[in-house]
């Protein structure tokens, strides 16, 4: 596999190789290096040198310093965890959600025509995203506690949900509730917050992910769909109508057999339930596919936009049976993200438990023989978590070691955090996927 890998490298020409250091766990620097017989692939390497301390930056005001931010534990450097990602012209966006106390800003970006060292800059602001873990309320209204997935739409705006969920892992905080935070990337003002009714919740709801349907004729007619792994169902807003409402169904759970993950030799069980989802390109009705899987499930389901737009008006048990399944991955071959190419109709996901990256062409029966595992290493992509598609049709991958983080603990003395990105024809060339 790392044949195939390296043979896809040396198909690009004139980029060059760069990686981003993240010092001491959260101070990242892009350095670009002199690419091996002219590689021209971009590949983001968040490395964590414990020995390199210096100046946090990215995350400090001018009143505040590190040192006096490491003391106070408002920044504990070994709890800042990169998990989402997405690129919007010349930005990669990448979260860093509060799962742990002293994490100093949960909304970035590098600058990717920037110089070849530069720090992670908090977006839209350090003042927006740095809020001490007891806070009881938001500071403003474009403060930021806690994002995870990201997601760009064709009307150059940034979308995400602020779970408002500080120290996850820990005492757990609820500064605010779950809202959808839409930015203008242009400007890099908000647009619009909006929090989830009380109607839209379970006890149990975790927020996690976003993906907006929306066409560049159709800005002020948005549609966000929202999974809800812990409380297995979908939100759907209007921004239009400014109003959102839950879906429920069986397929949004988890499966009990899918359950238990070995990742590097860490085993866990997780129930989490729907969490990837991907758009299709619009059919000629104006609406869309919407693939889905629950997290805890190695299979994969659709259903048509045009019924989680008029849910509220329609015959729910009719409804019942327009949601299908369209077949299984195989063994361990749970996901936590997935995105769909307009392209080359393919589904790109990762595969956490197989450490790399899965496909399946949209024009084949989805069957183990096409959903290939196209890259695989358990040291360059263990646990990819977040997978986006730009406009070039680039393929990012973010990979992290989650359950390191969460069960263990990351050795700074290696790379921990990686970002890699790949065109998505040369991803799946001699696959099945093509």
């Amino acid at each position: 596999m790392q044949q195939k890998l390296y043979r896809v490298y040396k198909s690009f020409r004139g980029l060059e190789l760069c990686l981003v250091s993240l010092r001491g766990f959260v101070e990242p620097v892009v350095r670009c290096l002199t690419p091996l017989s002219s590689v021209g692939h971009f590949v983001y390497t968040l490395l964590t040198s414990h020995n390199k301390y210096e100046g946090l930056k990215f995350a400090c005001s001018p009143r505040e310093s590190r040192t006096n931010a490491i003391n106070e534990k408002k920044f504990i450097p070994e709890n800042n965890l990169p998990l989402g990602l997405v690129r919007w012209r010349n930005k990669l966006f990448v979260s860093i959600p509060r799962w742990k106390a002293g994490v100093a800003s949960t909304l970035n970006y590098i600058d990717l025509d920037g110089p070849q060292d530069q720090l992670l800059k908090p977006y839209p602001s350090f003042k927006d995203n740095f809020i001490p873990d007891s806070a009881n309320e938001l500071p403003s209204n474009t403060s930021l506690v806690s994002v995870f997935r990201l997601f760009v739409d064709p009307c150059d705006r940034l979308w995400m949900v602020d779970t408002g969920l500080a120290d996850i892992l820990g005492n757990g905080n609820q500064i605010t509730g779950p809202s959808i935070v839409i930015f203008d990337l242009k400007t890099d003002q908000l647009i619009h917050r909006y929090s989830c009714k009380p109607t839209d919740l379970k006890e149990d709801s975790f927020l996690a992910n976003i993906v907006v349907d929306v066409t560049k004729d159709t800005c002020d007619d948005a549609y966000a769909y929202i999974p809800d792994l812990g409380g297995y169902g979908v939100i759907v807003y209007s921004l239009k109508q400014d109003k959102s409402w839950r879906i429920a169904h069986h397929y949004f759970h988890f499966e009990p057999l899918a359950g238990t993950y070995n990742v590097s030799g860490i085993e866990f069980q997780w129930t989490d339930g729907v969490f990837a989802l991907a758009l299709s390109e619009p059919r000629e009705d104006g609406y869309r596919t919407i693939f889905f899987h629950a997290f805890s499930s190695t299979k994969e389901f659709c259903v048509s936009t045009e019924l989680l737009r008029n849910y509220k008006s329609i015959d729910k048990n009719e409804a019942f049976h327009d949601f299908k399944l369209l077949g299984d991955r195989g063994e361990r071959t749970q996901s936590a993200a997935s995105f769909y190419d307009p392209k080359t109709h393919v589904l790109f996901y990762t595969q956490v438990n197989r450490n790399g990256v899965g496909c399946w062409n949209s024009n084949k029966p989805y069957t183990v023989e096409n959903n290939p595992l196209i890259f695989s290493d358990p040291t360059l992509y263990e646990f990819p978590n977040d997978l986006k598609i730009d406009d070039d049709g680039t393929l990012w991958v973010l990979v992290d070691k989650l359950p390191r983080f969460i069960y263990k603990t990351l050795d700074p003395n290696v790379i921990n955090y990686s970002i890699y990105s790949i065109n998505t024809t040369q991803a799946i060339e001699g696959t099945s996927c093509q």
